[in-house]
């Protein structure tokens, strides 16, 4: 009986991990989306620097997701975010907006 239960323990504990990681990985996802989606709006303002500071927080989050599920769409993602934060850092809204709006497409496509 203490057999099966601490096999019964140890399986639910597997799938509890499980589940967390998947929460892990999604959450990656949806802050990268939300944050260059936030710098797409930055850019109605015509703050560059804004387009830069979301750019580079969505960045740090699509690069996690890319660890933990590589994807064609996160690598692409990333170098899209890179360009909008060095355009934004110039004051380029316009291009770093551009370039932004590209990364929000791939995420919304990544697994």
């Amino acid at each position: 009986m203490n057999k099966h239960f601490l096999l019964n323990a140890l399986a639910g504990l597997a799938l509890l991990t499980g589940s967390t990681l998947a929460l892990a990985e999604g959450s990656h996802k949806d802050e990268a989306l939300k944050h260059a989606q936030a710098a797409v709006e930055s850019v109605g303002k015509g703050d560059a620097k804004g387009v830069a500071e979301h750019a580079g927080a969505a960045k740090e989050h699509a690069a996690a997701a890319q660890k933990q599920t590589p994807s064609a769409h996160y690598e692409a993602a990333v170098k899209s975010l890179d360009g909008a934060v060095e355009h934004g850092k110039m004051g380029h809204a316009d291009i770093a907006g551009k370039s932004a709006e590209e990364a929000v497409t791939h995420l919304k496509a990544a697994p």
